[in-house]
């Protein structure tokens, strides 16, 4: 099921809370690496998680992450990575905590030759997922097919965030998403 299709079919105290994900941010192209990064660490967070437990905390996810700022998150220490595991507020898993801090770091490096998280995905678009998926495994921690699948959908690098039909279908086309250029 879409999350579209999940949206229209939801009800309960939740509802404005996914409504306003997926009319405002799902499958908007993002362009600020530190906003790219945020979405990245939500996503990682997110598996094995309901998304609705990750948009409740987002707010506490921006405040124990340094506001997703790479240069800060890539500065965390050990007394750090002890908060992090400590904040009830947020998903407190080793690995994900972990993937976070080495995430940070290696967007650090991947500035030297692509000057930015989004200069990186600009440079290897278009590819499949299969490809895509290749591609973060050989870069980041914690990136299987899912996370990278709702990653790149999520920040208008894979089409499918949205049904044809869905009214925030046509004003995310037009912001030009990468999709909308060839796409393997």
């Amino acid at each position: 099921m879409s999350y579209c299709t999940y949206i229209r079919n939801l009800s309960g105290p939740f509802k404005a809370l996914h409504q306003q994900y997926h009319d405002q941010h799902y499958g908007f192209p993002l362009t600020d690496e530190n906003a790219l990064f945020g979405r990245l660490l939500l996503e990682i967070n997110q598996s094995g998680l309901s998304w609705e437990l990750i948009l409740r905390k987002e707010n506490a996810f921006k405040a124990a992450y340094a506001d997703f700022d790479i240069d800060a998150v890539a500065a965390f220490d050990e007394a750090d990575r002890r908060r992090l595991l400590a904040d009830p507020g947020i998903v407190r898993n080793r690995l994900k905590v972990n993937a976070a801090i080495e995430n940070a770091r290696t967007l650090q490096r991947l500035r030297a030759t692509h000057g930015s998280f989004k200069g990186w995905l600009d440079a290897h678009h278009p590819l499949s997922k299969e490809a895509w998926v290749k591609l973060f495994k050989q870069h980041f921690k914690f990136t299987g097919g899912e996370i990278v699948s709702e990653f790149l959908m999520s920040t208008g690098y894979l089409p499918g965030a949205h049904d044809p039909d869905c009214p925030i279908f046509e004003q995310i086309r037009a912001k030009q998403p990468k999709w909308l250029q060839l796409t393997p």
